[in-house]
């Protein structure tokens, strides 16, 4: 089963925690801090695999989490960085944040690999934290947690030109005739339910490559059927070629045909409409005496908007050169700049918050002390002199989880708190 879309959930490595120890010699009864630095989490990496074609492993595992970080050791040792998580996908997947629905990123052009989620970052040890005022420092920095996101992996084809149409219509038969591509084809309905390229090689060694997208019908853009699933691999064609029947084998009006089509396209993408278009009326060896008239009608009808039409027969051959070296010299006029969806959403810039550290710590019945860079930025930014100051003061060693902390270590009403120099009593 061809598998163009999954949901899968990717968490980056938490960063390793920073380390409490102190340096003991002989000789050296008081030796300084030397606890270590944690170790850096794991990346989530995406990186193209040529030799896929399609998203079915995912269909299997939808959790891929990178290792997290190792806590240092004593004597200043660093934690291990954990290992990044490369996940592989084939060249043309597009991963969308699954919440929004923006671009993360296109895999395709010239973006081969790509990080996705950055681990966090190891903690410091308590080393980094003795200054004149705190020579033994009992705390250390936690690891930053990792990133986290339900992602959406979308594969859409890379090629030149489209090939679209209603069901039936010979455009299985017309890839495998001009190409590489060996599609099933049969005679019924949605033989194709799986995009197939081709490379059509032309003389003078020109070449592009050719899209059989599965057979639209109306309603697809709603969703009906698989239309999703097949408009999405339209969306990096620049020229695209209808195919109908024109000899109406099944009862219905090319013409009519076209227009649904196109109806389908604004509705999915107004965008689509702006590009190149080509009419192969297709079966013309099974036309009747009017053959020549019903041609003339599909001419009359769509070259006045600058849309050519290309009677042909994809069993026969005829007609084919003269489509295919049109279509060859639509694409030499346009842009080959790979088509490549721009980000939208860049989970860097997902907040995780600062984790400084800070200890709570009972110095004697009814006396409590907490120190901690934490504290010490928040004091270097308050006035708790003024009514607003301290108020500020007060929500801060509440969401922060200080009073919880201070709590569970014991604190009764009327306690004494000290802070770096300060000190308060503790009411609720």
């Amino acid at each position: 089963m061809f598998a163009d879309s999954a949901k899968i959930f990717i968490k980056s490595g938490k960063g390793g925690d920073g380390h409490v120890s102190f340096r003991r010699e002989l000789y050296v009864p008081n030796g300084g801090p030397d606890g270590g630095d944690g170790g850096r989490g794991g990346d989530i990496i995406f990186e193209v695999d040529k030799g896929l074609n399609a998203l079915t492993d995912f269909r299997h595992v939808r959790k891929y989490v990178a290792t997290s970080g190792e806590e240092g050791g004593k004597r200043r040792c660093h934690g291990k960085d954990g290992q990044d998580l490369v996940i592989k996908v084939p060249e043309g997947t597009v991963i969308k944040d699954f919440e929004s629905g923006k671009v993360i990123a296109d895999m395709s052009g010239g973006n081969m690999r790509e990080t996705i989620l950055k681990g966090g970052n190891g903690g410091n040890g308590n080393m980094h934290y003795a200054t004149a005022t705190m020579q033994v420092p009992k705390y250390a920095q936690p690891g930053q947690d990792g990133q986290e996101l339900w992602v959406i992996l979308e594969l859409k084809v890379i090629a030149d030109v489209g090939l679209v149409g209603f069901p039936n219509v010979g455009k299985s038969t017309l890839l495998s005739r001009v190409s590489n591509a060996r599609p099933k084809i049969a005679n019924y309905h949605f033989t194709t339910i799986n995009p197939h390229l081709g490379v059509v090689d032309l003389d003078d060694h020109k070449s592009f490559v050719m899209a059989d997208i599965p057979g639209l019908i109306e309603g697809a853009s709603e969703g009906v059927g698989l239309g999703h699933a097949f408009l999405k691999h339209i969306e990096r064609t620049k020229v695209l070629i209808h195919m109908v029947d024109a000899a109406s084998t099944e009862g219905r009006d090319p013409i009519e045909d076209i227009k649904a089509i196109n109806g389908e396209l604004e509705k999915y993408n107004p965008e689509l409409l702006k590009r190149p278009q080509v009419i192969a009326a297709n079966k013309i060896d099974a036309l009747g005496p009017d053959g020549q008239e019903t041609t003339e009608k599909i001419r009359s009808f769509f070259e006045k908007d600058g849309i050519k039409v290309f009677p042909i027969s994809a069993v026969s051959g005829q007609g084919l050169k003269e489509l295919l070296y049109y279509v060859y010299g639509l694409l030499q006029e346009l842009d080959d700049t790979p088509v490549v969806f721009e980000r939208e959403f860049d989970p860097s810039e997902i907040l995780i918050n600062e984790n400084l550290p800070y200890t709570v710590e009972k110095l004697k019945e009814g006396y409590y002390s907490i120190e901690g860079p934490k504290i010490e930025k928040m004091l270097g930014y308050t006035n708790i002199d003024s009514e607003k100051g301290f108020e500020f003061f007060q929500n801060f060693l509440k969401k922060t989880g200080i009073l919880e902390d201070l709590e569970k270590a014991g604190i009764q009403e009327g306690d004494t708190v000290k802070m770096y120099g300060l000190e308060f009593d503790y009411y609720k």
